[in-house]
């Protein structure tokens, strides 16, 4: 995940912006609510909406969103009905693009999708087409405010499969099925968790320069910056200083 990774500690560097909180509190909110609807409002047996509790939380969300957020999911108060739906494109230099959404009318978002990436010298693909270059991994991120070898010995032990080390933290790999225990065991040694979830890594990266590079990150930017996309995912490797000069 090596594009989307440094892609993820270029926006944590910037910090965040009053609209993008806005913009991840609807996002956190759109997870909430479906994760309550397909696992019960309860977070004890929902490894799920325990995860996007999380995460609200870590984003300061207020306690009465997140309440309102479970009980739409649960049928206990009215709301839209919302589908969860992937997509799959190209963009410049042949990048491969996988997107997550949420939506409640996904005739609206497929077009607005296609718009983004004709814009953006991309296009949107047939399903299947780009999905086989990724894998579904748990992804843990951490600050790099620790001893590494003690981070990769507790998340080792723990069954993680990998760990990369960023600028600015520590990601941590492991199979889905293992992201509970692995976040359980370094939680258990007071380490923070900053993210947690399971996300889809590229199972290669293709290098991209120049505009291809330019176009890519325009591509990347305009798709998440779209209210009905959860997560974007990309094949890329663009060299850290060309993606902060750009």
């Amino acid at each position: 995940m090596s594009g989307h990774s440094k892609w993820a500690t270029i926006k944590r560097a910037k910090g965040a912006k009053d609209a993008a909180r806005g913009q991840l509190f609807g996002r956190l909110i759109k997870e909430i609510t479906i994760a309550a609807r397909d696992g019960g409002g309860d977070p004890t047996g929902n490894p799920r909406l325990r995860l996007a509790i999380d995460k609200a939380k870590g984003a300061n969300m207020p306690q009465d969103n997140i309440k309102r957020a479970i009980q739409r999911g649960t049928g206990e108060l009215e709301g839209v009905t919302y589908e969860e739906l992937s997509y799959e494109g190209y963009g410049p230099g042949g990048v491969a693009f996988l997107i997550e959404a949420i939506t409640d009318n996904k005739n609206r978002t497929v077009a607005e999708l296609r718009h983004i990436f004709s814009k953006n010298n991309g296009n949107l693909a047939e399903n299947g087409s780009v999905s086989w270059k990724f894998d579904r991994k748990g992804v843990i991120v951490i600050p790099k405010s620790y001893d590494e070898d003690d981070v990769m010995m507790i998340a080792i032990e723990a069954g993680a499969d990998d760990m990369t080390v960023e600028d600015d933290a520590y990601e941590i790999i492991c199979d889905t099925s293992l992201l509970e225990t692995v976040k359980t065991a370094l939680e258990k040694h007071e380490m923070e968790i900053t993210e947690a979830g399971a996300q889809m890594t590229p199972q290669g990266t293709l290098k991209v320069e120049g505009k291809d590079a330019e176009g890519v990150l325009r591509l990347l930017e305009a798709l998440e910056e779209h209210d009905d996309v959860q997560n974007v995912y990309a094949d890329f490797d663009i060299d850290a200083d060309v993606m902060e000069s750009i």
